[in-house]
């Protein structure tokens, strides 16, 4: 049974985490908002189920917004779910209770920074433009450069440095001794942050090898590398979290 996954199709965003798991294991899966509307799908499917009423059938745990990812009957909402749910039906989990846990609130920190990221450029509301909040967000964004950043990849790199089996077949890893969901969030992350703060980055990655080689190896996953050279893998833009705006790389 094939992976429906719905969220936006012109911006990685969140959506991107999800899909990166999917093309690291090989599964099965539609980007239905990707595809066409007279097919029924596109959009307008994707807002079907926003209003709870995805399919022409009520949906009786509608997400609040995308990504959500729908599996036969079931409906998942929100990235850090929707990886809990996938994990262990792709391979990017451990087996055991405590794998599982540790490896979601990876994925929890990882999304704590991801809302960081995006309130770089929107400090005041979501629904304003930048340019109306470029005064708020030339601040947070120097904050975010000079304590956060560097706060959140120390912690990441120490993760790395204390997982005794991290440098096993091809790691370093997170988790155990094989890939996880949150490696490869971490990847996207660090992908992210390279585009948006690219001179921030290359100062903050000094101090932090391990996540530096997290990165590399990621990238040169067969399968990975695949999907980033592929027409699937959607350029980083201006209208989605990861926004490069010189003025906020200080």
């Amino acid at each position: 049974m094939a992976y429906e996954l719905y969220y936006w199709p012109t911006i990685q965003g969140r959506g991107e985490f999800v899909r990166l798991a999917l093309e690291a294991a090989g599964a099965d899966y539609a980007d239905v908002a990707r595809a066409s509307a007279a097919e029924g799908r596109g959009v307008p499917a994707l807002l079907r189920f926003l209003s709870g009423h995805g399919n022409g059938e009520g949906v009786r745990c509608p997400p609040f917004a995308p990504p959500f990812l729908k599996h036969g009957k079931l409906v998942v909402g929100q990235t850090a779910a929707i990886l809990l749910y996938l994990g262990p039906r792709l391979g990017l989990v451990g087996k055991s209770e405590a794998a599982r846990l540790w490896t979601h609130q990876l994925q929890l920190t990882l999304a704590d920074m991801v809302t960081e990221v995006h309130d770089t450029h929107h400090p005041i509301a979501s629904s304003l433009y930048y340019e109306d909040q470029k005064p708020e967000a030339l601040r947070r964004a120097a904050d975010f450069r000079k304590t956060r950043l560097p706060k959140f990849l120390a912690w990441f790199e120490a993760v790395l440095e204390s997982n005794p089996a991290g440098g096993a077949r091809g790691g370093p890893y997170l988790v155990g001794g094989r890939l996880s969901y949150a490696d490869l969030s971490l990847f996207q992350l660090v992908q992210g942050l390279q585009y948006a703060f690219p001179a921030a980055m290359k100062r903050a990655l000094k101090k932090a090898p391990r996540v530096v080689a997290l990165h590399a190896s990621v990238a040169q996953r067969p399968r990975i590398a695949a999907y980033l050279n592929s027409e699937r893998r959607i350029a980083f833009n201006e209208d989605g979290i990861f926004r490069h705006y010189p003025e906020l790389d200080g």
